[in-house]
This record gives structure tokens, C-alpha cells and sequence, in this order.
């Protein structure tokens, strides 16, 4: 299976997780892992699995994951099967801004808006989109987080 992890990362934590998740899945076949700025044109060409994945901004993915999602051609994933994932503020971090909690009840996460686009783009979505957690703004990830995400992968191919 020919697979493609595209990703972007501020402080490194969604890289961590993506490449995690790029070794995972690599095991069942070819792989490639890509941040955003550096995919270059015909990198979705013969690919059976994209995964995207990105920092939770503001409730969505970051401006530069947006654009790429939004320049993807309409049905131009049909037959391909598609996975989204973020990096996100735990509960407890959250909850220390009183008007937050509030704000992502109603908006949510990146992941979860990654992967109504790709289904919008006729991707098939093959696993729940996934948040895993980081500790403040910068992060790192909280412990046990790579581990997470590899078992999220294997889920893949369950």
C-alpha cells in the first residue's frame, strides 16, 4: 500500500507524532512523510492512504494545512482512504481559560475539520480523526502520546 502522511508542525509536536504514525504505518507497505511546505506536485499520485495532520489553531488546522486542503480538486480523493489528526491542549489546560471550554464544545479541533474536508474531497474515512495532547502552547506532548498515536495507526490496518 502506497501511503502519504502530510502534516505541519510549529514546535515540532505534530512532526513527532506524524512521523510516529509514518513509521507505523510503514510497515504495511511504502510510505512517505511530508510537511506541508515541502510537498511538491504529484506527491498524491498512486497513493491508497493520505493521513493529515496538524496543530490545533484557533478550533482548525493551520493556514497553510487550510490552503492545502481547500486547493485539493473536488473528487480528486475518490478511492483513496483518508485519516485525519491533530495536536491539541488537554481538558485541564483548557479549562484554565474560562471562555475556552466554551468555544470548543461549539468549534472544535483541527482533526475533526481536516477530515470533513477530505470526505468532502471524496475521501474514504477509514479511523475517527484523532487529538493527541500537548502540555501548554509549546508543548512537549504529554507522556504516552507516541505511543497513542502508534496504536491509532496500527488501527488502520485493523
Amino acid at each position: 500500500m502506497k501511503s502519504l502522511v502530510i502534516y505541519d508542525s510549529q514546535y515540532g509536536n505534530t512532526e513527532k507524532i506524524a512521523q510516529i504514525i509514518g513509521k507505523t504505518i510503514g510497515k504495511h507497505g511504502e510510505v512517505e512523510v511530508v510537511k506541508i511546505g515541502t510537498l511538491k506536485p504529484g506527491q498524491l499520485a498512486g497513493i491508497q492512504l493520505l493521513l493529515v495532520g496538524s496543530p490545533t489553531q484557533q478550533f482548525r488546522p493551520t493556514a497553510a494545512m487550510k490552503s492545502f486542503l481547500t486547493s485539493l480538486p473536488k473528487n480528486g480523493l475518490i478511492g483513496i482512504k483518508v485519516a485525519a489528526f491533530d495536536t491539541r491542549l488537554t481538558m485541564n489546560e483548557i479549562e484554565k481559560s474560562p471562555p475556552l471550554p466554551f468555544f470548543v464544545k461549539i468549534y472544535g479541533y483541527a482533526a475533526e475539520r481536516i477530515a470533513k474536508q477530505l470526505k468532502k474531497k471524496g475521501g474514504e474515512l477509514v479511523i475517527p480523526a484523532e487529538g493527541f495532547f500537548v502540555e501548554g502552547m509549546k508543548g512537549p506532548l504529554v507522556i504516552g502520546e507516541l505511543e497513542r498515536a502508534e496504536k491509532w495507526a496500527r488501527g488502520l490496518f485493523a
